[in-house]
């Protein structure tokens, strides 16, 4: 039998009953749709939360005090006050690193003309631009001199500027934290979100004006430094445990009181994590082809026994059992090669419809489409060998006594 009489009665035979047609190719088409949908939210979580490591910049170790204890309870993570600016001066001697910025975070009101604003300020140093990667939409960063000098100057994050200024330029503008006036002369440029976090939503004013008439004192919240290179960050990463270590005074076998975070770490465990993400993911919506391919089989099977006198007919006639078994298992193709391009549509405009309601983009791969196409194809074959088997194999006199 030719190709496309092979075709045309296949379409035939899975006409005769377009409803049990149609909610056989939903099986399909969810399982496709699963895998096209998931695989792309599965890379927009992974791009998302890479972002904002990469965010931090390049070759970044970040270092946060250590837990404090009350009345025997731990306090968490950066609770201690371990760190402080003699532990930034040591580490700026260590030959491993580039450059080295003390920060201190709070939140503070800030004010502008009618304007009362609660926002993160962040107290740093001028080296915080070039270790953390920060960009400007307008304007400068503050320099060295502002920052040994108490400088009343201020660089504004893009969330906080449109909150403060709305459309207005906000470089050269003064406002107010705290009951202190800051001139703003900078913008940063954008670095979006993730979940609770925005990156936008702060204003960085220099170090020793923070210290000196904001907050008191020369604790940190965090040490932010750079290795001079991506080969040396273990390096480095051992060199700034030794340094605070001598510096903290700390004793052969006394637990560190800080926390030293390896950028390329993150990354390393982040494209593990990734990738169980996305075998999880994919499974899941394996198990939806799986279904999908057992009703395939369970409508091929009601179909032979429905038509087991046209088959015996047809054998009668002189049709041998590769034709027989071609037929069938050309329907049961069919049925995945259909679904499986439906699948792939509703996939790829679900995708979007997730990444509109999440605010975010979510790729679809080109990969997991030809993968899931082909895939859906492979289950309407596999799941149609036994249904097509048996009618090839039926004897035609039994086939034509069937009632």
């Amino acid at each position: 039998m030719r190709l496309n009489r092979i075709l045309r009665t296949a379409f035939l035979g899975l006409g005769h009953n377009p409803l049990r047609t149609a909610l056989t190719l939903l099986g399909i088409i969810i399982g496709v749709a699963a895998v096209v949908a998931l695989l792309g939210v599965g890379q927009a979580a992974t791009a998302s939360v890479t972002s904002q490591i990469q965010g931090l910049g390049t070759n970044v170790l970040v270092i946060s005090p250590g837990q404090s204890t009350e009345n025997g309870i731990s306090q968490g993570l950066g609770s201690s006050a371990s760190l402080t600016d003699s532990d930034v001066k040591a580490l700026q001697k260590d030959s491993a690193l580039a450059a080295v910025a003390g920060d201190v975070t709070t939140r503070a009101q800030v004010v502008y003309g009618s304007v009362n604003y609660q926002t993160q300020v962040e107290g740093t140093t001028p080296d915080i631009q070039t270790i953390r990667n920060l960009s400007l939409a307008a304007g400068r960063f503050f320099n060295t001199v502002e920052a040994n000098h108490d400088g009343y100057v201020a660089v504004i994050g893009s969330t906080a500027a449109e909150n403060l200024f709305g459309a207005q330029s906000p470089v050269g503008k003064t406002i107010w934290i705290d009951g202190l006036a800051f001139e703003v002369v900078g913008e940063l440029a954008s670095e979006g979100s993730s979940g609770a976090t925005n990156n936008d939503d702060r204003i960085l004013i220099p170090l020793q004006t923070m210290q000196a008439h904001l907050l008191g004192g020369d604790s940190l919240t965090t040490i932010y430094a750079s290795a001079r290179d991506s080969q040396s960050m273990t390096q480095a990463q051992l060199q700034v445990e030794a340094t605070l270590r001598q510096a903290h005074g700390l004793r052969f076998g006394e637990s560190d009181d800080f926390t030293v975070t390896n950028q390329a770490t993150l990354l390393s465990a982040l494209s593990n994590v990734s990738h169980t993400l996305q075998v999880f993911l994919g499974g899941i919506a394996g198990i939806s082809l799986l279904v999908g391919g057992i009703g395939i089989m369970n409508i091929m099977l009601v179909t032979v026994s429905e038509r087991t006198r046209e088959i015996g007919l047809r054998k009668s006639l002189g049709a041998t059992q590769g034709s027989i078994l071609g037929q069938f298992l050309t329907e049961s193709a069919v049925v995945g090669l259909l679904g499986g391009c439906i699948g792939i549509v509703v996939g790829i405009v679900g995708a979007q419809g997730i990444g509109r309601f999440l605010q975010t983009s979510v790729p679809v791969n080109p990969s997991s489409i030809w993968i899931s196409f082909v895939v859906a194809v492979a289950v309407g074959l596999v799941f149609g060998v036994y249904p097509a088997l048996r009618a090839a194999r039926m004897s035609p006199m039994n086939a034509l006594r069937y009632e």
